[in-house]
């Protein structure tokens, strides 16, 4: 048969594959990402991300970052540049409150610090400034997740206490300095009324040649209030009508 003549064979159609592996898939492609996936219930960190270094989001770097430099030969002084990398080291550390190791990635100067202050909970629960912008964001992360603690809750509202402050509850939703305001002004209010009662008691008291009852000084109080209320209106009245104010006598 002539070679024209002969069927066109067409290849067979290859069955399709479908790819199949155990890896589990990234929560995130980057760092970024991945950091906000982590940070996603907890509280904003005030001095925000490290965006030069950013390995030193995920431990306790102490606000460390790599120094860049030159080495210097004796002989005839040529200078290479090179780097010097912070000294971290993959830790397992110990935490009271929670009652379990935490592996952390940490420098070693913030080692040292969390030797001297006395443990991990201590150097999280630091309040100075300067402790908050060393923890960085993991740091951060792991403040928060002590401070979740009943315990450090307890040892936090004692704390309060001792300071002088008001208790902090989700029913508050004003500042603690207004509270501390508002209760300043009505300890001011009552020290006066008290002062008041006590001045009427012993003028009346004199008078009559024995004490006042309750009743009527709150009475005496009563029409105190309501005559500087009518004083006030009056004056009112008239400064609306164009008349000078009155002095008080």
């Amino acid at each position: 048969m002539h070679p024209s003549c002969r069927p066109l064979l067409l290849p067979l159609a290859q069955p399709l594959s479908i790819s199949f592996s155990t890896t589990a898939q990234p929560l995130a492609r980057s760092s970024r990402a991945a950091l906000k996936y982590a940070h996603r219930d907890i509280p904003t960190y005030p001095h925000g991300p490290s965006l030069m270094y950013k390995q030193s989001n995920f431990g306790l770097y102490g606000n460390v970052k790599p120094q860049y430099g030159n080495t210097v030969s004796e002989r005839n002084e040529i200078k290479t540049r090179r780097k010097w990398e912070p000294n971290i080291h993959d830790k397992r550390l110990w935490s009271v409150a929670l009652g379990k190791f935490l592996p952390v990635r940490v420098q070693a100067r913030v080692l040292r610090t969390i030797d001297k202050v006395g443990g991990l909970d201590e150097y999280l629960l630091g309040e100075s400034p300067a402790r908050i912008r060393e923890l960085g964001m993991g740091g951060w992360k792991m403040r928060w997740r002590l401070m979740q603690d009943p315990g450090v809750k307890k040892r936090l509202r004692m704390r309060r206490l001792e300071l002088g402050l008001p208790p902090k509850g989700p029913e508050m939703f004003l500042s603690d300095r207004e509270l501390l305001g508002e209760d300043e002004e009505m300890a001011d209010e009552t020290g006066k009324d008290v002062d008041i009662r006590d001045e009427l008691t012993g003028e009346e008291g004199a008078d009559s040649g024995g004490e006042m009852s309750e009743q009527e000084v709150d009475q005496l109080l009563e029409e105190e209030e309501t005559g500087t209320q009518r004083r006030l209106g009056t004056s009112r009245e008239g400064q609306a009508l164009g008349e000078p104010p009155r002095a008080r006598p």
